[in-house]
């Protein structure tokens, strides 16, 4: 509430209390009607008014109400009236530690296995009749929380598994049914010899080809894990193998050999056949398909129809390493050109319909400002860990955080959005179809998203995040107990050793944060309890409480109550701070290690000889100078500005929302290359595809194209440098040295 709103319901207040000096004059109504006696009480009325209201202002003058935003963002009056404004002040005095106390006390572990009972569903995959039940749960609970929910529908285009008959796999006479699937593999039947290929990494494929090993046309056997469906499928592709097959080792995977894995092999995220466009109904756009789609049949077979296979296959050892697997009865080759398979998949594209549901807490100063706290709500099967958990949290924190809005009197200044998705199965589809719909004003409004997905798979805390969000990240851990020992706080746990090193991790490509980040520019993370190893129960029918419960020492509500303290202190420390606690500088550090790394590999090949000793990375240091000096210079300019002027503090805060957004190379074409993040993003256009290039010309495997390094270099200069003059501000604030 402003200060005039204050000052009008005092004076109301003080014009109640002087009742007396109005009240009972029915002139109109008198039974001796006397207009001098009329005049005479009109101007003792208008007196009086005339003097109360002369008082009044030179009260206000000479003691003027100096409400104040202290460091903490917290607002405080000197007005002595405390009576008077007891309800006004109640709602505006709210504290750092006071709001965290009030959200750590409305996140209880008996609301928590209430929430989870409720959304535990066995059956919800995208589109399907427990799908839009859960959704229908959600609206009704965002409007028991009084968020104004609201949906949105998508029609995408989804493969199947075959309505009759099933997908086979073929080897010597014994045929083998495959219930579980591979969403967006190519259909069809290939014939070809079997190749033991480990994990599928590009490493992996390199170590066979410098054993002479014969790629062209093999269908590669590969163990599930490390990277994911996509990423072995695009690598095996970019070696003209013509099939994938994919297993649940026992090495890794603890479940039955009879289980089958789910999931999908599209190199990218949403609908791959609306690349970089929403999937709207109304919308009529010529047939396209995502570039990240694979050109060669994938599918996954059970551990035990692998081992079936392996048996029989022969050919040469292994390399060191690969033969430590779990398989039953089986010495590890990688097969011989005699070891013929047949893989047959007979998917069928169809269209579903899906849905997001929203809730929204309403900010008080710039509510067209939100972050965005999201989670699935889908799985192929049970899914708990999967969506459950996350989809349950979500709940839990749109519940607290509205009840210390509606009970504890905080008026965030920003709006925070809460989202279920759907179809997160398939590639984060649903997020991104949201992203894409909205592109223009969420690159703009929207300043930070938190990921609930997979939030509890272990009792070791994780982050995958933005640099931006580092320093916040880092304070959070400092404020939130660790789940089994109250005494010590898990930032303490993790500082034992360097806490980046000890708590964050690279984003994934999997990672349903990653659109936001890479493809729409906006400040991510996503937050999680793991273990050391991958979960091994995601995309299978064994993803159940029980086996959860294993995974987690039985403490699972007490770690999901410590991932919403996480989640949801951060996210309200992003709506109640007067300036975004987002770090700028935090990317110098980032891009300078990566510059240095490139620096070094181009003066290798001019010494060398294998490009001109002209070629020069001077624009690029050039570039990083420049983001370095203008991220300094806002630091500074936050210090000496006065954060009670929410204009100025507006002003700055757009700035730093524009650097995530400025990332992105405006050179590459969001349906080619839709991770246009130089940074963290994928493609040629980035740091890392730089680096790519000049380690392939290096390493003999691509041809010295100096013309192309030239033009990597400076696209990406460019963009750095476009980064820092957006982030120094008007154009005439941009001095020479930016």
């Amino acid at each position: 509430m402003d200060n005039s709103s204050q000052i009008e319901l005092v004076l109301s207040s003080e014009l109640d209390e002087e009742g007396g000096v109005t009240h009972h004059f029915h002139p109109l109504h008198s039974s001796r009607y006397n207009p001098r006696s009329l005049r005479n009480i009109c101007f003792m009325i208008t007196a009086v008014v005339f003097l109360f209201g002369f008082g009044f202002l030179v009260g206000y003058l000479a003691h003027p109400k100096t409400d104040r935003v202290t460091p903490s963002g917290t607002i405080s009056s000197d007005d002595d009236d405390d009576d008077k404004r007891a309800t006004v002040q109640k709602e505006l005095v709210l504290d750092w530690s006071n709001l965290t106390a009030l959200l750590k006390a409305s996140l209880t572990t008996s609301s928590i296995e209430n929430t989870l009972s409720q959304f535990s569903n066995d059956s919800h995959e995208a589109g399907s009749p427990g799908d839009e039940e859960l959704g229908k749960k959600l609206v009704a609970k965002f409007r028991d929380y009084n968020m104004n929910p609201w949906t949105d529908e998508h029609f995408i285009k989804v493969p199947e598994r075959p309505p009759t008959g099933s997908n086979r796999v073929t080897f010597r006479g014994a045929e083998f049914k495959e219930s579980g699937y591979l969403a967006y593999s190519e259909t069809g039947a290939v014939n070809g010899s079997v190749l033991y290929g480990y994990y599928g990494r590009e490493e992996d494929f390199k170590t066979l080809k410098d054993l002479n090993i014969n790629l062209k046309g093999r269908i590669v056997l590969l163990r599930a894990g490390i990277i994911s469906f996509a990423e072995k499928v695009a690598n095996a592709a970019s070696v003209d193998v013509s099939a994938v097959l994919i297993y649940p080792d026992p090495a890794d995977y603890t479940f039955d050999e009879g289980t089958d894995l789910f999931g999908h092999v599209h190199l990218g995220c949403g609908d791959p056949y609306t690349p970089a466009f929403p999937s709207f109904n109304n919308t009529q756009f010529p047939p396209a398909k995502s570039s990240g789609l694979p050109a060669i049949p994938a599918q996954t077979i059970r551990a035990s129809t692998a081992a079936a296979i392996m048996k029989g296959m022969g050919g040469r050892d292994p390399p060191r390493g690969w033969g430590d697997g779990g398989l039953r009865g089986v010495t590890y080759k990688l097969g011989n050109e005699s070891d013929l398979v047949t893989v047959e998949v007979n998917n069928v594209l169809t269209e579903k319909k899906i849905h997001n549901v929203f809730g929204v807490i309403r900010g008080f100063e710039d509510p067209d400002h939100y972050v965005v706290i999201g989670a699935q709500r889908d799985a192929w099967g049970p899914g708990y860990a999967k969506s459950t958990v996350g989809t349950s949290l979500l709940l839990e924190l749109a519940r607290a955080i509205s009840e210390v809005v509606s009970k504890g009197g905080f008026k965030p200044r920003r709006s925070i959005v809460f989202v279920s998705w759907s179809a997160g199965e398939y590639g984060a589809v649903g997020a991104t179809e949201w992203l894409e719909s909205y592109r223009s004003s969420l690159s703009m409004r929207a300043f930070s998203y938190i990921n609930l997905d997979g939030v509890v798979t272990g009792t070791t805390f994780k982050a995958s995040a933005s640099p931006l969000m580092y320093d916040l990240i880092q304070s959070t851990l400092k404020e939130v107990s660790s789940p089994t020992d109250s005494s010590r706080s898990l930032y303490s746990q993790a500082a034992e050793s360097n806490w980046e090193a000890a708590v964050i991790e690279p984003m994934k490509f999997s990672d349903t944060a990653y659109p936001f980040l890479a493809f729409s520019g906006i400040p991510s993370v996503s937050l999680r309890f793991s273990a050391d190893k991958q979960y091994p129960y995601f995309g299978t029918v064994s993803d159940t409480r029980a086996n959860l419960d294993s995974k987690t020492s039985r403490n699972l509500p007490a770690l999901i109550k410590t991932a919403g303290e996480v989640a949801g202190q951060m996210a309200l420390r992003l709506v109640h701070d007067h300036l975004l606690r987002l770090n700028v500088e935090k990317y110098t550090t980032v891009i300078r290690s990566t510059v240095a790394l490139i620096n070094r590999d181009i003066t290798g090949l001019k010494s060398a000889g294998r490009i001109p000793n002209t070629f020069s990375t001077e624009w690029l240091m050039s570039a990083l100078g420049s983001y370095s000096r203008a991220a300094n210079q806002l630091t500074n300019s936050i210090r000496n500005s006065d954060l009670t002027n929410s204009e100025q503090c507006r002003i700055i805060n757009d700035r730093i929302m524009g650097v995530e957004r400025d990332f992105l190379s405006f050179y590459a074409c969001p349906r080619e290359s839709p991770f246009r993040h130089i940074v963290l993003g994928s493609g040629s256009h980035t740091l890392e595809g730089l680096r790519s290039h000049i380690a392939a010309i290096k390493a003999g495997s691509s041809s010295t194209d100096t013309d192309l390094l030239r033009n990597q270099l400076a696209l990406a200069s460019w963009t750095i440098h476009s980064c820092a003059n957006a982030l120094a501000g008007n154009v005439w604030d941009v001095g020479i040295e930016i």
